[in-house]
């Protein structure tokens, strides 16, 4: 793989996560406060994984960093942040933290996954064209 110096920076820029720098899970109060109204880019290793925009009443939608864009909700169960996309996607349950590299996200399916942590954070809406557009 070749770094484009784009590419680079972010992986420079992109501190590495210790545990000691991990806060405690967030409720969802905490989780809602910090994300509602807010389109979130996330990383994993470095590299961007996807975003996700958080509407009102818990509902988001999300999309690969090159892929099509889904609908959700998401409810706390426990100490996670769980997302339902209603469709054949099996429920998606995180452990979210305030750190200071950012919204960290560890999945709870894969205690050994890199967690995702937030790149970029925008007030703008997700922009999701839709399927086939311009076939």
């Amino acid at each position: 793989m070749r770094l484009t110096p784009t590419l680079l920076c972010l992986l420079l820029a992109t501190p590495a996560i210790a545990q000691d720098d991990l806060g405690p899970p967030m409720t969802a109060e905490q989780f809602d406060a910090r994300t509602l109204g807010k389109t979130i880019t996330y990383s994993a290793g470095g590299e961007p994984y996807g975003i996700e925009e958080y509407r009102p009443g818990h509902k988001v939608v999300w999309a690969f960093a090159e892929g099509d864009c889904r609908e959700g909700d998401w409810f706390q169960q426990g100490d996670q942040i769980c997302f339902d996309y209603h469709d054949e996607t099996p429920l998606q349950c995180w452990i979210f933290r305030d750190s200071p590299a950012g919204l960290t996200a560890q999945f709870q399916g894969d205690a050994q996954s890199e967690p995702l942590v937030s790149l970029t954070e925008s007030d703008k809406p997700l922009n999701c064209p839709g399927p086939e557009v311009g076939v």
